[in-house]
């Protein structure tokens, strides 16, 4: 970024801050100490008089927990691992403002009852010392420039805390308030050893975004950098003053200083842009269109790690899918439907796939997979079942999800239709699923056994399965219902044909049996 724009995004927040913090003029000094002692009392409410364009959604329960913790801990570590868009820094700097100029306050001190049995408000402990750490000097800079351009411009709190430029240093990278209050960013490496205000040690220590995705390829690297974070930033703190200390960051990798910091918090908050029932984690904020346009822009893997903490090491098992043209359906010796409902939670995907044996090869050719209802995944078995024809085809999903609830629906879609789906419960005792898979699909793949239908390879669905065996891995969390589905049918397929002399059954037109579900 030039000189030019910096100066041209500086004087846009500028602008943004004074139009947005307007003050009543002719309020007296009474309405005004009562405006803001009830303010001081409810930070929610603090946040939202003081910082309007930054406090301008409701916040959520997560936020409203950590903020919380923070304000109510003087001494204390946090670690905010939330996915990209849920105001990570914008809620720091909120409650750094509020710490800096009310102060903490516990429950249990609200008062202090003196001999003579007068009672007064305990003396709140207001922080000193803030220090902004970041991978680089820049970047820390620019995290600390809302901090600065609040204190120059905005007219609510000069209105009620006073002038808040100071006489002394005031850079862009260093600042002391009028109030006593000194900012300063570091640069990961950089030295912050003799960072002081006065007498006062950092008690505020940020760390945000102190990963880059080049440094986190090299574990040596991570580690040169957390032993500098432990060490000479941390090391910065007085041992005798309460210091809070945050971390503000996704987890871009599995090695990486937002994970080793997890290791050393008092708490250690994960919120992704979703939560486990599939809906926005901030719905004030977020929509579920938003997200979906969003995430819709990018890759599996970069979803997960940047919105689901949840960084994939692509092609750790699977690193390229192979592609070819399927056959006519009447010439796969043996065809197997198999679904994996997955109804662990409502944000999990449904599995189904159509997949026949030509020879030794086996050729997934039809893949649905999404975040579908029940009826959806059942519609999926109708497509299916017109695909095949008049050829017989074996319909398996696992037995434990074969229970009454979706019996019935299977059941009363067979009424309607006037055709059932001949669905037969996988009884088999599955072992861990990724040595199923691994150990089954893996060599098939790299033998030149396993192929994806070519005239589907840019349908969603069939992107999604390549994507879920791209991020398979024993190390991460990535979604593996489709791989589970490929695998459960391969595995039934291969059952079926043994002892067959390699070439499996000749199943012919028998016909379906509407009497199986």
């Amino acid at each position: 970024m030039t000189d030019r724009q910096l100066i041209a995004r500086w004087e846009e927040f500028v602008k943004m801050i004074k139009s947005g913090t307007l003050t009543d003029k002719k309020e007296n000094e009474a309405a005004l100490v009562a405006r803001k002692a009830r303010l001081e009392a409810e930070p929610e409410k603090w946040f939202g008089y003081y910082f309007p364009r930054f406090a301008y959604a409701k916040a959520a329960a997560f936020q409203l927990n950590s903020t919380n913790r923070i304000l109510h801990n003087k001494e204390w570590c946090e670690v905010r691992m939330w996915s990209r868009e849920l105001a990570k820094s914008t809620r720091t700097m909120m409650e750094v403002f509020y710490l800096a100029l009310v102060g903490h306050r516990n429950e249990d001190d609200r008062m202090v009852v003196h001999a003579d049995g007068s009672m007064t408000e305990a003396q709140r402990i207001k922080k000193r010392c803030v220090l902004m750490i970041s991978n680089s000097l820049d970047n820390a800079t620019r995290l600390l420039m809302p901090y600065k351009a609040n204190m120059e411009y905005n007219q609510r709190l000069i209105q009620d805390y006073g002038q808040q430029v100071g006489d002394g240093v005031w850079s862009i990278t260093e600042f002391v308030t009028r109030g006593g209050v000194s900012f300063r960013a570091v640069g990961v490496g950089q030295s912050p050893r003799g960072t002081r205000n006065e007498e006062a040690r950092p008690d505020i220590i940020l760390f945000d975004d102190v990963d880059t995705d080049s440094d986190c390829l090299n574990s040596d690297i991570v580690s040169k950098k957390w032993r500098w974070i432990e060490e000479a930033a941390i090391g910065t703190r007085s041992v005798s003053v309460a210091t809070t200390i945050i971390f503000c960051g996704n987890r871009i990798a599995l090695s990486s200083c937002i994970q080793k910091a997890a290791d050393i918090a008092d708490h250690v908050d994960i919120v992704n842009i979703r939560n486990e029932q599939g809906r926005s984690s901030w719905p004030e904020k977020n929509s579920e269109s938003d997200i979906d346009r969003v995430l819709s822009q990018k890759s599996y893997a970069a979803q997960q790690k940047e919105y689901y903490n949840n960084p994939l090491t692509e092609g750790a098992v699977f690193r390229q899918m192979a592609y070819k043209p399927v056959l006519p359906i009447n010439e796969y010796t043996i065809l197997v439907c198999y679904t994996d409902p997955s109804y662990k939670t409502t944000a999990d995907y449904k599995a189904t796939v159509l997949v026949g044996k030509w020879r030794s090869e086996y050729h997934v050719i039809k893949c649905y997979l999404d975040r579908a209802t029940t009826a959806e995944m059942i519609d999926w078995h109708y497509d299916i079942m017109n695909i095949v024809g008049n050829r017989s085809c074996y319909y398996y999903m696992e037995q434990v999800f074969m229970q009454d609830v979706l019996v019935k629906e299977v059941s009363d879609a067979g009424r309607r239709r006037g055709r059932t789906i001949p669905i037969i419960g996988d009884t088999r005792k599955k072992p861990d699923k990724f040595m199923r898979v691994e150990s089954l699909l893996e060599p098939m793949n790299r033998n030149g056994e396993l192929y994806l239908n070519e005239q589907e390879e840019h349908n969603p669905h069939m992107q999604r399965l390549v994507e879920q065996f791209r991020a398979f891995s024993q190390a991460g969390n990535a979604h593996d219902d489709g791989p589970d589905a490929v695998e459960g049918a391969v595995w039934i397929i291969i059952e079926k044909t043994a002892n067959k002399g390699g070439h499996g059954i000749t199943l012919g037109g028998k016909p379906h049996n509407n009497k199986r579900y």
